[in-house]
């Protein structure tokens, strides 16, 4: 009898629980952002791109061209390699293997430095979202603002996705 009615209490505090929990659920307010939309509508994004590929353009032409004479260099091989001295042909395969050292050693270094320059601006754009969701939520007096990506389900207009884009697209 005892074990029942302990089993009774708790049934009736969990209850209890559910039922407040959802109470203060329905007085918050809950906005929901998709922040790739976000990212990707933004003007900001756009420039960061253009000026990271001006940035990084030089170098990307020096990899370009290592491409270009390995891909020379192959195909004189296989065109003229029955015509040539062994070598010759020694000769060709050296400097076909030493470009081919460089094209991956700078198209690492490349790789590297671009994926470091990219986040460390793309942090900065993502600072400037952050800021907006901020202000809006303060502005429109939200409890809570969750990522799109968190959310299973909610209802259109609790999207707050397109006022960040403004906001954030007036941002210089």
């Amino acid at each position: 009898m005892n074990k029942f009615i302990k089993t009774m209490v708790i049934g009736v505090a969990a209850s209890g629980m559910l039922l407040a929990n959802s109470a203060m659920a329905a007085d918050q307010k809950i906005a929901v952002v998709n922040f790739q939309e976000v990212m990707g509508k933004i003007p900001q994004t756009a420039a960061l791109m253009q000026s990271l590929e001006a940035e990084f353009k030089p170098e990307k032409d020096v990899i370009t061209q290592l491409e270009k004479d390995i891909k020379y260099y192959q195909e004189k091989l296989k065109r003229d390699g029955s015509l040539m001295a062994a070598k010759e042909k020694d000769e060709l395969n050296a400097k076909i293997k030493s470009l081919f050292q460089e094209y991956q050693v700078k198209g690492k270094a490349l790789q590297e430095k671009a994926t470091a320059r990219q986040n460390q601006e793309t942090n900065k754009i993502i600072a400037l979202v952050r800021q907006a969701v901020d202000n809006i939520a303060a502005k429109e007096d939200y409890d809570l603002v969750l990522s799109q990506q968190a959310v299973v389900y909610s209802k259109p207009d609790a999207s707050i996705t397109d006022i960040v884009v403004e906001h954030v697209s007036k941002i210089k």
